[in-house]
């Protein structure tokens, strides 16, 4: 049996159970609680232990490797500036399309007080100081003072900040042999802790139990009802993105017809949406560019591979979708300045989310604690997380070749540009 299914079915069993505590015997449910919500709350510090090393050493290695030479100097600056518009469009659709929609999500008060006093050990220190924040003060604290402090407070945004500094800082080093050996350094730390969450992923079943009975128990009824809003919401979210914003940029900005860049991605959505990997859908990706869109070798052999790696256009709006539908769920307001934390730190946290199933659920923790949002949420949203998942990966392999096809054309253009300078009098 597959980790989904197991995941699946321990996600059912756990509300099923719950469901039959809470409305038959609430002694036998409390007792229930009790016992299954610290097995719970192990899993959930366990996925947090290996969160902060594996985003800061995946960012400097991503940043150190990917931003040097020949090849990414031409073509590098343009792909991040693409990168960051369409991971801004995706985060800003999820911000504003969940907090409308996910307002009918509810419970029962008393059952939500329950939610939250549960979480509270683990939140409410981050969620004070997050709600505090004015717009300077969240400013200055994107660059830490104490970069070792910032990672024993947990402060996440500030560590990816200094991350991608730290990558940057690497690619200056003009001894090439010493920024090597560091990058290796870090590659080892990235890859050890994608070890550590494939182990912990063998053992999600029973977390995502743990952490699914004790909710359902609480809230009744209510929660099943959240939780399909969500998985809907992700999904048609998703294909709205994709329709309305990645293909009209690819045709608009890479000089396509609509219509033959829809067909030339085709073959790459399809692989995405069966496999939810965007790393088995770059062959058909490279085929497609090179057979119908008559991309150039550079972005096929290079920007392509790169874009899979680290653009993952669709984990911005999962993630700030996620994000409030947690905060809805948990009863906790987020305001206008708490949005824009989430979609910045969504979009950032994206080049970073390692290529294993479920893996831009694991990422979300550095979004919900970036605004004090309890991270037990995110194994209830792992349970549910295939279906959005399909749509999810559809949209990060779009958005992989609109960038392609959007990069290209300005590539082609400037070296049209220079080839006219060279051939002046």
């Amino acid at each position: 049996m597959s980790l989904t299914s197991r995941v699946l079915l321990a996600l059912v069993a756990g509300i099923g159970i719950g469901l039959v505590l809470s409305a038959t015997d609430p002694t036998a449910a409390r007792m229930a609680i009790a016992v299954v919500e610290p097995v719970g709350t192990l899993f959930v510090n366990a996925i947090r232990m290996t969160v902060l090393p594996l985003v800061f050493a995946s960012l400097v290695v991503g940043i150190a490797t990917s931003s040097s030479g020949s090849v990414v100097a031409r073509i590098g600056g343009r792909g991040i500036v693409v990168f960051v518009l369409l991971l801004t469009a995706s985060g800003a659709v999820g911000a504003l399309v969940a907090p409308p929609m996910l307002s009918h999500v509810s419970a029962d008060p008393a059952a939500l007080a329950s939610v939250r006093a549960s979480a509270a050990s683990a939140s409410a220190g981050a969620l004070s100081t997050a709600a505090v924040q004015t717009p300077s003060e969240w400013l200055v604290s994107l660059v830490p003072a104490n970069a070792f402090r910032a990672a024993v407070d947990g402060a996440m945004l500030p560590l990816i900040v200094f991350a991608l500094v730290l990558g940057l800082a690497l690619v200056s080093i003009p001894d090439s042999a010493a920024r090597e050996r560091t990058v290796m350094v870090f590659r080892a730390v990235s890859e050890s802790m994608l070890v550590l969450v494939r182990w912990l992923l063998v053992v999600a079943p029973i977390g995502v139990f743990a952490l699914a009975l004790p909710l359902v128990a609480r809230l009744g009824l209510s929660a099943v009802g959240a939780l399909a809003t969500y998985v809907a919401l992700v999904s048609i979210a998703a294909i709205v993105f994709i329709v309305l914003v990645l293909y009209p940029s690819a045709a608009w900005f890479g000089g396509i017809s609509l219509r033959d860049f829809a067909r030339a991605a085709a073959p790459a959505q399809a692989v995405a949406f069966s496999s939810r990997s965007s790393l088995a859908a770059l062959p058909a990706l490279i085929e497609t560019a090179r057979t119908r869109l008559h991309l150039p070798e550079e972005i096929t052999g290079f920007f392509l591979p790169l874009a899979t790696a680290v653009f993952r256009v669709g984990a911005a709006l999962g993630l700030t979708t996620g994000a409030v539908f947690i905060a809805r769920l948990y009863g906790i307001s987020i305001s206008g300045s708490q949005l824009v934390t989430i979609v910045a730190t969504a979009i950032i946290t994206s080049f970073s989310i390692p290529g294993i199933p479920g893996g831009s659920i694991i990422a979300m923790v550095p979004v919900l604690t970036a605004v004090g949002l309890p991270v037990e949420g995110i194994g209830i949203l792992l349970g549910v997380d295939t279906i959005p998942d399909l749509f999810r990966t559809t949209a990060n392999v779009t958005g992989q070749l609109a960038a392609a096809t959007i990069v290209a054309r300005g590539s082609r253009a400037s070296q049209v540009a220079s080839a006219d300078s060279t051939t002046e009098p």
